[in-house]
Parts: C-alpha cells; structure tokens; sequence
C-alpha cells in the first residue's frame, strides 16, 4: 500500500546541514564522524570542513559521543541551572504522569516543561533483543530537480521487487495513455492524485516500502518542482540515506544545476543539512545520450565537486549511471552492451544494501515531531511521525507539545499495518485517546512525560548563508522552519559574523549578511515552536530560513532566549 505525505505533511523529522564537534557521533549514523556533517558550501578541504563543523558549535557546549542525552534533570546535557536564564518554567509537572499546570504555552512564547529529577531507564521491551530476526529499518529519500524521472524510478523498482503487481501497473499504463501521457505508468504507481496526474509532476512525499537483502526501505519519494520544496523538506527529513535522481539528458543535467532555479542544487544542500551523510547519486534517462560514457564523466566531475562543496566525503558517494525506463542497472546488472562495455560497479539495488546501517536511539525518552495529524472517528485522533527516540506501545502515556496535555496510546500502527509496539527510527501513526485532538497540531511533538521538549519563539541561531541575490538585513521576514513546524520570523538581531575555518567572531554587529558567510543571529518568531538547543538534541535543533520560495540560510539553535514580560 502506498501513503502520500499531504501538504500537512505525513511522516517526520529534519535536518543536519550544520553539526556539532569533531568529536561528536552523530546519534543516528554509523561510523561517519559529526566534524564531516557540515555541509558548508564552497569549503573544499575536509580539514576546512572539520574547522567549520567545530565552529559552528555553540562555545562551551561541545559533548562526548551521547548527543542526544536527556540527563537526571531531562534538560539535555547541561544542568537545568544552567538554562534558568534563558528558559522561564512556565509549565510544571507535579508528578510523574500528574496533571501539568498550564500557564498557557500557546500564550507564553517560551515555555520549559520542568521535569522530576529522575534519571531515565529504559524498559526491556524498549530495547530490540538479539534474537529479533528482523531487517534494518532504512529511511530513503528519493530526491532530484523536476522531472529527473523520481517516481518512475521508485516505481519501477517497487514493480521489480514485487511491490505493485501487474494488474495495477497495466491499469496505470491504460489510464496514463488515455491521456497521452503513457511514460508516466510507474510514476502513477506513487502519484496517486488527479492533480499530479494532470499536472505530471509529484506535489506530495509518497511513502512505499520494500524488502531487500539487508534492509526494510521505507521509500519517501520526493517532490522536486521548487513550488513544493517544503512538501520535500518534511518527508526527506526523515532520511537515513538518499537517492539524489539527476536527468542526463543534454541541457537537463546542466538545468538542475543552475544556481537560481535548479533544484539539484538546493535538494543536495537540504539532504545534507538533514544529517544525511551517504548519498546515491542515481545518472538516470543515460539511454538519452546513448549511455555515454563520456556524458557520465561529465556529471561525474561535476556534480562531485559540488557534492563534496556540500561536505559530502567521497566515500560516501555512489555514482551510478542507469535508466529507469529501460530497467538498466536497477535490481540487476546491465544488459545492454553499451553500458556493459565501460561500467562494472555496483547496480542500484546492491548500491542500497552497501550503505552503512543508521543508529537508533532505543535507550533514549520518546520523543516524536508530528508530521500529520489524522481524525478518526468518535473524536479520537492519530499523530503520524517518525520516532527519534525511544519506544511506544499501546498504553503508554505520552506528553503533547506544545499544550502540555497527557495523552494515551491506543494502538500503532506501522507501514499500515497494526503494530504492538515502535521503536526509534519507525514511521508510526499514533492513536490516541482521553485527550482533545484539538490539541494534536502537525508540527507538535510526542515526548516523554518526564523529559518533555521546549517551547519557544526567540531564539539564538547559528546559520550559513546560502545562494543569496538579496542581503538579509535586521528585520527580514522570512520563514522559519525546524522538523514540521513551520512560523513566520522576524531577524531582530545580528550579533556576530564568524570566521568559517575557525569559528572566531570577525565582526560584531554585522548589517547585513550575504552568500557564503556564517553567522549568530537572533529571530523572532510569530508563534512558538517546540525546539531544542542543537548541543541538546539535534534533530529538533536543526533549522532551515527560507524567502521567496527558496533557503537561503541553514543553521541550528544555539540558544532558547527567554521573552521578558
């Protein structure tokens, strides 16, 4: 069964451009070091790289390995002492799983849920057992500019794998010709919907699945049009790894490269950004050009010294050329010679299961962003997302952010299918009761009760400039977006400009900011959010500005600033 991710968004969170110190691992990767996961574009050394990720830390607030670490006060990693300054305790728990005292959090800009000094254990049943003869849970992205043939690709492979049968693919073929339109048959096994038919370009993420030899995939096949960038945003996300599709059609290639409306450059730098550090670069349509090796060489060169801009490492890049259409290269190796003759690598399929497995967060309190919000019937609701942290089960309680209301799970549900429990790393939908679906917002969070998240509309960030053809100035509007929630913001205050290799404030007081620079900030949002400090938790301390349709600046939290009355 396929899912679509509406403009609401299904299924979750967001994103890594910029990262922590050379010394930290980021919590959902193996074996790629946190110095790499910068993503700064134009730096071209991995030692510039590493400088800058160091940099781009707050000062003072650089931790070990454990990133993500709620510790004894659920405050992250630094005592809840050290936060009192920044962070009124405007909701209090009075208990563990008591009654919260709401002093309006909605009303509040900045809200801190204060928590019980109780170190968090998990339970066993949180923790997946040795003996569990399951598949790894991969998160993939498929991501590329318009009409680079996304969707024609995962359809294609969800047809090979088994995944649509061949009544429905004849019936998309019938349908797809009747309106002219008879290319478009795998493309329609994932958009579904009669405006993205008529239109014949993806709007929403369709969510699909498959099995491979090593791996579950849970494929978010991604709008590429520049008018649904943020659509594209909230499902990819959720990537582990991506698939960035790049047409190698003459004139194509070259279009998705362009700097002011080519969206392989920008979904290459928000990929990044996310905290995703291994990359398939899927050269699709190669039977337009004859599978020229040369043409391939081309995009190969070029494409890879802008993937390495991003901070993207070599190792963690896979080229490989293919056609969708013509099912080369896919679930096997190639069959026409002319591919044969010159390329020997890996074919798609294999390229998938040679990536590297994502590390979860089992041990860790839940923790949850909203994506979508689903009525159901007799007032009941259903939060959809994928879990950070932690585990669920039919039971347990949980908090709603930002309202502070308890909530009850009811049942689970997993790949469309009902599920007892869900840990990290799992798309859920989320059935909950004895609480108001009103409160339930996409864009809320699901957390611990004890270890609940901040609430929050000022905050300190610390951002890279992106392709910029105006300056931001004090007083920029622009929206502001971290996992799936999305504010109107306000820049109040530019605090410093920093030295991109070592994080060293050149300039104090900057008026304005321009492509290329980094620096601290302050913005002022319209309404709260919940977020946290990037030291604290990065996946809700990842944040993306946008302007006039495009990001222009990527950066993370470096501080909750308190609103004075």
């Amino acid at each position: 069964m396929l899912l679509s991710l509406s403009t609401t968004f299904y299924f979750q969170p967001y994103y890594s451009l910029l990262a922590a110190n050379s010394t930290d691992l980021k919590s959902s990767r193996v074996s790629l070091s946190i110095n790499e996961n910068i993503g700064v574009v134009g730096i071209k050394s991995s030692a510039d790289r590493a400088d800058i990720s160091s940099s781009l830390m707050p000062k003072g607030r650089h931790h070990s390995e454990d990133v993500i670490n709620y510790s004894k006060n659920g405050t992250g990693n630094m005592p809840l002492s050290d936060k009192s300054s920044v962070r009124p305790a405007a909701l209090t728990i009075k208990g563990r799983h008591d009654a919260i005292d709401e002093s309006s959090s909605s009303k509040n800009g900045n809200a801190r849920v204060t928590c019980s000094n109780t170190e968090y254990k998990p339970e066993n049943w949180m923790l997946p057992g040795q003996a569990e003869d399951t598949l790894n849970q991969l998160n993939l992205a498929i991501v590329g500019h318009v009409d680079s043939g996304k969707s024609t690709l995962s359809g294609r492979l969800l047809h090979l794998l088994g995944r649509i049968s061949q009544k429905e693919l004849h019936k998309n073929e019938k349908e797809a010709k009747l309106q002219g339109k008879g290319s478009f048959a795998y493309a329609w096994a994932l958009d579904e919907s009669t405006e993205e038919r008529e239109r014949g370009i993806t709007m929403t993420v369709a969510v699909a699945y498959f099995d491979s030899k090593k791996y579950h995939v849970v494929v978010l096949d991604s709008p590429g049009h520049k008018d649904f960038v943020p659509n594209m945003i909230s499902g990819a996300a959720q990537a582990d790894a991506a698939v960035l599709v790049i047409d190698a059609s003459v004139g194509s290639f070259e279009a998705g490269m362009d700097s002011a409306k080519g969206q392989t450059r920008e979904h290459a730098q928000l990929i990044r950004s996310f905290g995703v550090d291994q990359i398939i670069v899927a050269i699709n349509k190669m039977d337009a050009v004859d599978y020229s090796k040369e043409r391939f060489d081309l995009i190969k060169q070029q494409l890879g010294t802008f993937l390495r801009s991003c901070g993207f490492r070599d190792s963690s890049i896979i080229l490989i050329p293919l056609s969708a259409m013509e099912n080369q290269n896919l679930v096997a190796s190639p069959s026409d010679v002319r591919l044969l003759s010159w390329y020997h690598g890996p074919y798609l399929l294999d390229a998938i299961d040679s990536l590297q497995p994502p590390m979860r967060d089992f041990s860790k309190p839940v923790l949850m962003p909203i994506c979508d919000v689903l009525k159901l019937s007799l007032g009941q609701v259903s939060a959809c997302g994928k879990l950070e942290a932690g585990a669920l089960r039919s039971g347990s309680k949980v908090l709603v952010m930002p309202s502070g209301n308890v909530g009850i799970v009811r049942s689970l549900e997993r790949d469309s299918h009902a599920c007892s429990f869900a840990r990290a790393g799992d798309n859920v939908a989320v059935s909950l009761q004895g609480i108001d679906g009103s409160l339930v917002t996409a864009g809320g969070m699901l957390c611990h009760p004890d270890f609940p998240v901040a609430v929050a509309k000022h905050l300190e960030l610390k951002v890279l400039v992106l392709d910029v053809t105006t300056p931001i100035l004090i007083g920029s509007q622009l929206e502001f977006h971290v996992h799936h929630a999305k504010e109107a913001a306000r820049v109040v205050r530019m605090l410093s400009l920093l030295d991109p290799k070592t994080g060293k404030v050149t300039k104090k007081a900057p008026r304005c900011l321009t492509t290329k620079q980094t620096a601290v900030v302050e913005v002022a949002l319209r309404g709260p959010v919940c977020v946290e400090e990037f030291s604290s938790c990065k996946a809700l301390g990842r944040v993306f500005l946008r302007a006039l349709g495009r990001t222009i600046a990527v950066g993370i939290v470096t501080r909750i600033i308190e609103e004075q009355d």
